[in-house]
Parts: C-alpha cells; sequence; structure tokens
C-alpha cells in the first residue's frame, strides 16, 4: 500500500519567488504542482530552479515530449452508438493515424500548441517533486533549449523525445535517436504517424539481408463496445 504525499504548502512560493517573471502559470491538482514556462525562458528556468537554495531541484527524474493533435477527440462518439450487438470503430476512423498513406484528417482550428515538453524534478534537500511543461512555439519545426548542462542524465531523455516525437533541443550535445533503427523514417509517437508504419522489414535469403519494403497491410481497428450480460459488470455500465 502506498501513501500520496501531500502537496508541501511551500513549494508553490518558493517556485513563484525564484522565477520570478518567468513563470507563466501554476496548477495544483491531485496534490501536484505544475507550472509553464515560455521555450525561449526555459533553459534560464532550469538553472534558477537548480541552483536556488529556495529550491534546490538536483535531479530531473524524468523529461518526455506529447503530442495534443486531436486532443479531446474521441473515435467513441458516445452512449447513443453503444449497441447490445456491438460496436465497431473501424468504419470511420476518428484519428489521423489509422488513416492511409497520403490521406488527411481536418482537425479544425485549435489554440493549443501541439508539442509540449515536459519535465519531473526532484528535489532531494526539500523533498520537492515539481511537474515543467514547455509548448513548442513551432510546430513544423518544434524546438526547446536542451537542459543537459543542467542536469547530465537529461541527455538520454531529450534525445528520446527527439527520436519518438521529433522535437528539437538546441545545442544539445549529442542530438541523435536513440530508440528507433538508424534507417527509421518518421516519429512513431506522433499522433498522425500511421499505426501500421510506413515500411516493413523481412530478411531475402537471395539477397542475404534485411531488406525494406512499403507496408502491405492494410489498416484496421476492430475493438467492440458492447453491454456484456453478466453479473461482474453490473453497476458499470452492464444491463
Amino acid at each position: 500500500m502506498t501513501v500520496q504525499q501531500k502537496l508541501n504548502p511551500t513549494l508553490q512560493p518558493a517556485v513563484e519567488a525564484v522565477l520570478g517573471s518567468l513563470l507563466v502559470n501554476a496548477t495544483q491538482a491531485l496534490d501536484e504542482l505544475t507550472i509553464e514556462v515560455l521555450a525561449e525562458h526555459w533553459l534560464a528556468a532550469a538553472k534558477l530552479l537548480a541552483q536556488s537554495p529556495l529550491t534546490a531541484f538536483d535531479q530531473c527524474v524524468d523529461l518526455c515530449g506529447v503530442d495534443y493533435l486531436e486532443y479531446g477527440q474521441s473515435e467513441w462518439a458516445g452512449e447513443e452508438t453503444v449497441s447490445f450487438s456491438g460496436y465497431g470503430r473501424g468504419v470511420e476512423p476518428a484519428s489521423s493515424a489509422r488513416l492511409k498513406f497520403g490521406e488527411s484528417l481536418d482537425l479544425g482550428a485549435t489554440t493549443r500548441p501541439r508539442f509540449v515538453v515536459v519535465a519531473h524534478l526532484l528535489s532531494y534537500t526539500h523533498n520537492w517533486r515539481l511537474r515543467v511543461h514547455v509548448a513548442c512555439p513551432d510546430v513544423n519545426a518544434p524546438m526547446v533549449p536542451s537542459v543537459a548542462q543542467v542536469w547530465p542524465t537529461v541527455n538520454w531523455f531529450e534525445r528520446e523525445a527527439f527520436d519518438l516525437f521529433g522535437i528539437l533541443f538546441d545545442d544539445h550535445p549529442d542530438m541523435r535517436r536513440i530508440l528507433t533503427d538508424y534507417g527509421f523514417v518518421g516519429h512513431p509517437f506522433r499522433k498522425d504517424f500511421p499505426l501500421i508504419g510506413h515500411v516493413e522489414v523481412r530478411y531475402d535469403p537471395e539477397k542475404n539481408r534485411v531488406v525494406y519494403e512499403p507496408v502491405s497491410i492494410e489498416p484496421r481497428v476492430l475493438v467492440p463496445r458492447v453491454y456484456r450480460h453478466d453479473s461482474r459488470y453490473l453497476g458499470q455500465g452492464g444491463k
């Protein structure tokens, strides 16, 4: 059994005092504090949070990317689509990841930045945890400053975010892919990356090597949503 740690009431005032005008927003939810800073101020803010005795965030325990493309949209149209015979999501794709190569999905206008870098900081001195959101201002070439010089372990995290989301980290000492293959094309965690991928791999006995070919399967998702006639589901939407 784990006990959730309550948010220390002195954390937010300390962060606000250290960052000053660099702090865009601070939100408390579920006993956690999340702050937002601009990409252009991220490196300066990271140095202040790490070096100031008021905060002393010695460690960045994690850093990742987020793609808000299609955020808030659902492939489930709602309760009216549920039936006792089932409901298939494979008829009208509501996710661009299930479109075929070359197709596009009209998402409409949105004011939310598509790519965001999220860092989780830890202070051993104060036993505090802090989440930082840094929005990438350019959706076509998402980039934020690297903070590997502040927390050296971030080197690996930033490479992972680059590999999976295509987010660039300015002044990173070694901006290379870290998880995908050498010749991999695209960034697999982007919401518009096809679930079936772009290529498939097989071993060619005649060429005596692995070859890459265009993907040959058709995208389909066959996940039904059905009300079950089962006592296990009573009180959970079942009939």
